[in-house]
């Protein structure tokens, strides 16, 4: 008798613990709903209501889902899109503190009036012939030998400022015969 009171109080026990269990709790709801579903359909027997069961229920299907999906998608894109904004921003802030001061004491109105003789003030300028190419129309043998790589014209114009302070700085207005 002991045995028996025991292992039933063990049973009584162990149901509360097995619902708490996130394993087993969602089977156990579908067998419950499962249940209900059977005892209603079981129960109409000559009623005029139309029977109801688990045969008769239409699946809501995934447009439910459709709005919330979107809306984390264009969250996403928006996160995206503020990150690479902020990326390039830094960029341009560290472009701007290396080339922040110009070398060889060359001032930024020597610099100015060459570019804008030389190409109207514009960075992308490139001439008729395509040799020169930038603000001061560098060739890109005299742009590599500033230090410069690529095309002069893609750079940005702090570099090209700082590339033709340091032509400046070592040649003078010599490379740039008719505006320097």
């Amino acid at each position: 008798m002991c045995a028996r009171s025991r292992s039933a109080g063990a049973n009584t026990g162990t149901v509360p613990r097995l619902l708490t269990k996130r394993t087993y709790f969602i089977p156990i709801l579908i067998v419950c709903l499962a249940f209900q579903a059977i005892a209603l359909a079981a129960g109409a027997d000559g009623d005029s209501q139309p029977r109801i069961g688990v045969a008769d229920a239409k699946s809501a299907g995934f447009s439910v889902l459709r709005r919330p999906v979107v809306r984390f998608h264009r969250t996403i894109h928006i996160t995206i899109a503020r990150l690479a904004r902020a990326r390039r921003a830094e960029a341009r802030r560290k472009r701007r503190r290396l080339y922040a001061s110009l070398p060889g004491g060359v001032s930024q109105a020597t610099l100015d009036a060459i570019a804008s003789c030389e190409s109207g003030g514009d960075p992308t300028a490139i001439s008729s012939d395509g040799s020169y190419r930038g603000k001061y129309q560098f060739s890109v043998g005299t742009w590599e030998s500033v230090g410069g790589s690529g095309d002069p014209a893609a750079a940005s114009e702090q570099e090209q400022d700082y590339r033709a302070a340091l032509l400046y700085a070592s040649s003078g207005s010599s490379p740039w015969p008719i505006c320097g």
